[in-house]
């Protein structure tokens, strides 16, 4: 039996949107239950697009465009009851959603004529660092741009499908809060309202990711996208904010490569990411990424730079060189090709050379600064790399002791057997006493860990060598061995941790997504407000009992009678508790890599 979610094509968000619209009420409360069988469906592969077997008389035929489900009448059920039938709304339910193309958004900008232009806002519910001022969701800001009515209902749908995922929680939201979601999603798009339409998307994303238990989901990753998402929907000035422009015209461009990282994701696509610095000291990347398995990662990495020069991605990210004439760039920094680029090989650089090496100077604590920043950004404002660090120092018992900063456990950033992360990490911290030099992705939630995607030690030749950890297996000759004196000084401090009560209060925050609001009030810990003022994080004590009350709130009108349920008061709470975590978590996690300063001793 095939795992469908492995090898269906991406559909479009509005194809999945419209998954159900033709089912009647009888079957949309059976939507979910065909949901699940789907996911064990066998499909072949045909010749414009898949055929997935429902049983020997009855197939749901998928066809393709350029790798992806573009239109409803692209999904077709051989049964009696189709279009209006639970296998294809199953089918599409069950399918991975496409990545959305860079300046799809430029477009319908364009054609639009009932648009209001926006101001640029800030992805991040306000609130602060740490204790002081953390916690409360932003507020209405002077001057607001006005809504149309068509963006005024828009943002009211989002409102409603959004904390009805919350009240649900991941256990509770089937494929109809999917699909109220991607509506929503989509009328907002239409209305110009491309920031919080996007956020919406990347919400349904991740909750096909849950619901398939995929490796790569992760819960604080759905609480950040769902905590963004009830703010936008709550400052017109941000949800206002203007497409991302398309890929520009750039001068000729310098680049030294960096590294390279294969991509997998659960929407369907793979292929590889190779990072390279600017002379400018910006990072900008190239990428080769379509629908397909991990198995497309590896090849991909050997696709050519764009422009002829015979180039790998990954022959350009082990230390190549390249000079582009005519390239265009997108705004985060990705490069894209075009009939008008050409490129050249150049010199290339080591990571302990110029212009490369400057990046491992500057302290951890900064890095780490910036790139909480960085993730504090609306995901489509980001530059390429924000988030990355790099990072100097030992292996020891207790983990990677950073040169300047605290000790770390090397993590996975993909667990997924395909790729080799987990056994070169495993074969990394076992030499005790090795000296290295990293790329790594911070990692806020947990604060022991960073995820690390490529490495550098120094061989047995004296010369040094690096590794993209995701692409390259490595084994016990490609290290030497560790002298005994270096494994005797190999001794430092344990990885960070935080405040127990903030960890119970970041899961309290979780576990409401997980669960939804039912498993808020009976999961509620009446002892942690108090445990919370006993170590002096008062303002997250008032957050969780705020967010305790709302979940239990059953009202009664004066004839006894149970009033409805509050939705919207239950997300705002979670939403002021959610922001609190994230702001306390960055300030103490800032804390504890900033190293002591000895000169106030």
């Amino acid at each position: 039996m095939t795992d469908s979610a492995a090898v269906l094509p991406p559909v479009t968000a509005e194809v999945a949107a419209g998954a159900l619209d033709l089912l009647p009420a009888r079957l949309r409360k059976r939507v979910d239950g065909a949901v699940a069988k789907a996911a064990g469906w066998p499909v072949e592969a045909a010749h414009d697009g898949v055929l997935v077997r429902v049983a020997e008389d009855t197939a749901v035929t998928l066809r393709v465009t350029a790798g992806i489900v573009t239109d409803p009448d692209d999904a077709v059920c051989s049964c009696l009851l189709a279009p209006a039938c639970l296998h294809r709304a199953a089918v599409l339910s069950v399918a991975p959603l496409a990545v959305r193309e860079e300046g799809d958004d430029e477009e319908e900008e364009k054609k639009g004529t009932d648009r209001t232009n926006g101001q640029e806002g800030q992805g991040k519910p306000e609130g602060g660092q740490g204790e002081a001022g953390a916690g409360a969701p932003a507020s209405a800001v002077a001057d607001e741009p006005a809504l149309t009515p068509v963006q005024s209902m828009a943002l009211d749908a989002l409102r409603d499908a959004v904390t009805a995922v919350l009240v649900s929680g991941v256990s509770g939201s089937g494929a109809v809060h999917r699909a109220e979601l991607l509506h929503a999603a989509h009328s907002a798009r239409l209305a110009g309202l491309y920031r919080p339409a996007g956020t919406a998307v990347r919400i349904a994303r991740l909750l096909g990711e849950a619901r398939s238990d995929d490796p790569a989901f992760r819960l604080a990753g759905l609480s950040g996208e769902l905590a963004e998402l009830l703010d936008l929907v709550r400052r017109p000035a941000a949800a206002l904010s203007p497409a991302r422009r398309d890929y520009r015209p750039e001068g000729p461009l310098r680049l030294y490569g960096l590294f390279t990282e294969p991509v997998v994701t659960a929407s369907g696509y793979a292929g590889a990411t190779v990072y390279a610095l600017a002379p400018d000291g910006t990072l900008r990347t190239l990428s080769d990424v379509a629908p397909g398995g991990p198995e497309r990662a590896l090849q991909a990495s050997g696709t050519p730079v764009p422009g002829g020069c015979a180039l790998g991605l990954r022959e350009l990210g082990d230390g190549g060189g390249v000079i582009l004439t005519a390239p265009t760039v997108s705004p985060d920094g990705r490069i894209g090709g075009g009939a008008a680029v050409r490129s050249v090989r150049a010199v290339g650089a080591g990571w302990r050379e110029a212009p490369l090496a400057a990046l491992w100077e500057r302290p951890p604590a900064g890095q780490l600064g910036s790139a909480l920043s960085w993730l504090s950004e609306p995901a489509d404002a980001r530059s390429a790399g924000g988030d990355l660090l790099f990072l100097d120092g030992v292996v020891t018992g207790a983990g990677f002791a950073v040169a300047g900063g605290p000790t770390l456990r090397l993590a996975a950033p993909d667990e997924r057997t395909e790729l080799p992360y987990a056994e070169n990490l495993a074969l990394l911290a076992s030499r005790r006493g090795l000296a290295l030099r990293l790329i790594a992705r911070v990692v806020p939630d947990r604060p022991d860990r960073v995820h690390v995607l490529a490495a550098s030690w120094i061989g047995h030749d004296g010369q040094p060598v690096r590794a993209d950890l995701g692409l390259r297996l490595l084994n016990r000759s490609h290290i030497p061995a560790v002298p005994p004196e270096h494994t005797e000084r190999a001794e430092a401090g344990e990885p960070p941790a935080l405040p127990v009560e903030l960890d119970l209060l970041r899961r309290t925050v979780d576990r409401a997504v997980a669960g939804g609001r039912a498993v808020s009030a009976m999961s509620a810990d009446d002892e942690l407000p108090r445990r919370l003022r006993a170590v002096g994080l008062t303002t997250g004590a008032r957050r969780v009992e705020a967010l305790t009350d709302a979940a239990a709130d059953r009202r009664h009108d004066v004839l006894g009678r149970l009033l409805p349920a509050d939705p919207g008061g239950f997300a705002l709470a979670w939403l002021a508790a959610a922001v609190y975590a994230s702001a306390a978590t960055e300030s103490l996690l800032l804390a504890a890599w900033t190293p002591p300063d000895i000169s106030a001793n």
